[in-house]
């Protein structure tokens, strides 16, 4: 039953990427583009689950420090 439903999402995946991009592919193309970026997609998802999970302070801290330093460049400091 997963391949199934990895064929089934990989296949409107990959359409969907397809219209997007606007290129033209064939349906086993479009399919097996699609199935790669669902293989993509969930392991880099994955990993920044796994990474913000464990260090979510440190993550939180550090995009806040960034935003700040841009906008202090940005508007204070001309």
């Amino acid at each position: 039953m997963p391949i199934i439903s990895l064929l089934i999402i990989g296949a409107a995946a990959g359409f969907l990427a397809t219209r997007f991009m606007k290129v033209q592919a064939d349906v086993p193309t479009t399919i097996v583009i699609g199935i790669a970026g669902a293989l993509i997609g969930g392991f880099v998802l994955r990993f920044l689950v796994t990474v913000t999970g464990a260090m979510a302070g440190l993550v939180g801290a550090v995009l806040g420090a960034v935003l700040l330093l841009w906008l202090w460049q940005t508007y204070v400091r001309r």
